[in-house]
């Protein structure tokens, strides 16, 4: 059991280590003009998606309310996410407004589930705007790690 869970997080730690290269990268490439904004937003909704498909990965827990909530919180963030590109990289109104009606949305239901599960909530953080949007939400303990 415990060569499964040194694997599982040695698994996690890489699978984290090249989210940050895959988004420093795509960063660092649009800074430079060297892609355009369509691969951006790409490159970023692909690491979001599957940082999202991993994380929603979960051993049941025997308990279903808290394994629905395992599930959903990540799947919530991804949405999150995949709402912040369309910030950073859209230019339809309309949708960057339902992208931070999203991100708003997403964050009180996460929130919730925690709350229903008996975690603390998150600190409060302000709601996105058109501008100065272009900082990914940072990592905290309670968006990274859902199975508990």
């Amino acid at each position: 059991m415990t060569r499964i869970i040194s694997k599982t997080i040695a698994v996690n730690r890489w699978r984290a280590l090249r989210w940050l290269m895959l988004l420093a990268a795509a960063a660092m490439a649009t800074a430079a003009g060297a892609v355009t904004p369509q691969e951006a937003f790409r490159a970023e909704n692909e690491v979001a998606m599957d940082k999202m498909m991993t994380a929603m990965v979960v051993k049941p827990s025997g308990d279903l309310d808290r394994d629905f909530a395992a599930m959903m919180i990540p799947h919530h963030q991804g949405a999150i996410d995949m709402a912040l590109a369309e910030l950073r990289y859209g230019s339809n109104e309309q949708l960057r407004r339902i992208a931070q009606e999203i991100i708003v949305e997403q964050q009180q239901e996460i929130s919730a589930m925690q709350f229903a599960l008996g975690k603390p909530l998150p600190p409060s953080v302000p709601s996105p705007t058109q501008v100065g949007i272009s900082e990914p939400r940072a990592a905290t303990p309670e968006n990274q790690d859902h199975t508990q």
